[in-house]
């Protein structure tokens, strides 16, 4: 094959990677969303929270979205890296695979900073407003399983 050919290829390749990227964080974000919707919904209106549990939880959000945003403009910046990683190599190479480890590491933090997040919040809850809290967290987990 020729050095021409090549080149065509692998900018396709990487053109097609790039497009599910986007969908697949696309799809990533809807259902975040949808899932903190709904939790924010049970929080605020259904579970009849009293005026301290209102506010603590409030200050718990607040923090959090701090948070988040800064997590956010890291992933952000991730992917720009993984893009130029890509444009530099044309391939799967050491650039590349780095900027994907980074990608990983960034997702993985602001995973598991949500998760802190959740439990902080469910510590402020009583018991009975703790297994309606847990039933919607694994509902949101686990769309179309049950």
């Amino acid at each position: 094959m020729s050095s021409g050919r090549r080149l065509i290829l692998v900018v396709i390749v990487a053109f097609l990677a790039a497009i599910a990227g986007v969908f697949a964080g696309r799809a990533l974000a809807e259902t975040r969303q949808q899932s903190e919707t709904e939790l924010h919904a049970l929080l605020h209106k259904e579970l009849d929270l009293d005026s301290a549990q209102a506010a603590r939880i409030e200050a718990i959000e607040r923090r959090f979205g701090v948070r988040r945003q800064a997590l956010e403009r890291e992933m952000h910046a991730a992917n720009a890296d993984l893009a130029a990683a890509i444009e530099a190599e044309r391939g799967y190479g050491p650039q590349v695979t780095a900027a994907v480890d980074h990608n990983h590491h960034v997702m993985g933090e602001l995973q598991k900073e949500t998760l802190e997040h959740l439990f902080a919040m469910r510590a402020e809850l009583r018991p009975e407003q703790q297994a309606r809290f847990d039933r919607t967290v694994v509902k949101a987990l686990t769309p179309g399983v049950r």
